[in-house]
């Protein structure tokens, strides 16, 4: 076989242009295999595993945030100065061996922080208990990745890919696909856009390997074969991620400014308790949260006790936090605040909160 070195070399009647789309479709194809297969490996084993410690730990507070990093970044050092948990820190790797909770109390909230011990390469295949680390930090709301900032970005793009590979998607929005498995009628295909990265025929191909032939599919935005896998597969995890750059008192002030300026990226020192007022501030940015304050009719309203919700929150969520029933019995309510063109403005349950509202509820 003779290897063609330039366009030149090409017989006259070969096409150029035929290659890119056959090339796409052959790598389209190769990456749901590769997602099918990686899947498998993944998957734990059916037989009986020897009892030992726990590792995850009870849901608690109003929001969960995971810190996950390699070993020595800081994390045991960052979850003592932020919680009034104590947590072992020491220069050597792999002080912290179990997952360790502590609460941040900040606006009114408790934000359960968990100390995760140190991921190393390979998590995802499991060494060094990275099944389970990765498995509690699916659990989360928000994903902090603690990072030495001495170590440059070797840290962040290897941990990016263990998440990656076994499902966790950082600061990405689920894909805007409708698909839906039929059990009749073949494969009924659909765009609202223009399609440059994948096509009817690579489609096809991609749910003929997950052994789909029957299925509606309907493009809403311009994504990829690897998205589109994302939405077939169906267990993938969307959430945000703040990357946290630590010991930045060891690096010089270009450095620093440079990682400060990354997208979704945050410098602190713990060593000398640098720039953690703003990393909180950004937390609860990313974790929006909303906080709601109650009034009784006739009294001040209570400032001390604030009902905490995901923002997008409305006056029903509102109603179901402070009694199951209270919903059923709804005539309307009142509220103070920012969501309302006049204060008070009477309302249903169907009017959207936003932070630091507040609200009296008159039942029927």
């Amino acid at each position: 076989r003779k290897v063609l070195t330039s366009k030149s070399e090409l017989p006259a009647t070969f096409c150029c242009v035929c290659v890119v789309p056959a090339t796409e479709y052959h790598l389209g194809l190769l990456k749901a295999k590769l997602a099918k297969y990686r899947a498998q490996l993944l998957e734990p084993s059916k037989s009986p595993a020897a009892k030992g410690e726990g590792f995850d730990v009870m849901k608690s507070g109003d929001a969960r945030v995971a810190l996950i990093g390699f070993p020595s970044v800081g994390k045991s050092t960052f979850l003592s100065l932020m919680t009034s948990t104590a947590s072992e820190a020491a220069s050597y790797e792999f002080t912290t061996l179990t997952c360790i909770p502590g609460v941040i109390e900040y606006k009114g909230a408790n934000i359960q922080l968990l100390d995760l011990p140190g991921i190393i390469e390979g998590a995802a295949q499991g060494k060094g208990r990275g099944r389970q680390v990765i498995a509690v930090a699916r659990t989360a709301d928000v994903v902090i990745m603690m990072l030495d900032a001495t170590k440059g970005e070797v840290q962040r793009a290897l941990l990016e890919k263990e998440l990656e590979s076994v499902g966790i998607r950082l600061n990405k929005s689920k894909p805007n696909i409708y698909f839906k498995p039929k059990k009749g009628g073949g494969i009924s295909f659909n765009s609202t856009v223009t399609l440059t990265q994948c096509s009817e025929k690579l489609v096809q191909l991609i749910l003929h390997e997950y052994k789909i032939f029957n299925a509606e599919v309907l493009f809403r935005e311009d994504c990829s074969p690897d998205e589109f896998i994302d939405v077939i597969v169906g267990n993938r995890v969307y959430m945000p991620c703040l990357y946290v750059y630590n010991k930045i008192d060891q690096i010089s002030m270009e450095e620093v400014d440079r990682l400060a300026r990354r997208p979704h990226s945050v410098v602190i020192s713990c060593g000398m308790k640098l720039n953690l007022d703003y990393l909180l501030e950004k937390l609860w940015e990313y974790l929006a949260l909303t906080c709601i304050y109650t009034k009784k009719r006739g009294q001040r309203p209570d400032f001390t006790d604030a009902i905490i919700l995901r923002k997008g929150a409305s006056v029903e969520h509102v109603c179901h936090r402070i009694h199951r029933s209270l919903a059923s019995q709804f005539k309307y309510a009142l509220v103070w605040g920012t969501s309302t063109k006049y204060s008070p403005q009477r309302v249903g349950l169907t009017h959207m909160m936003e932070h630091e509202d507040v609200i009296q509820i008159v039942k029927k």
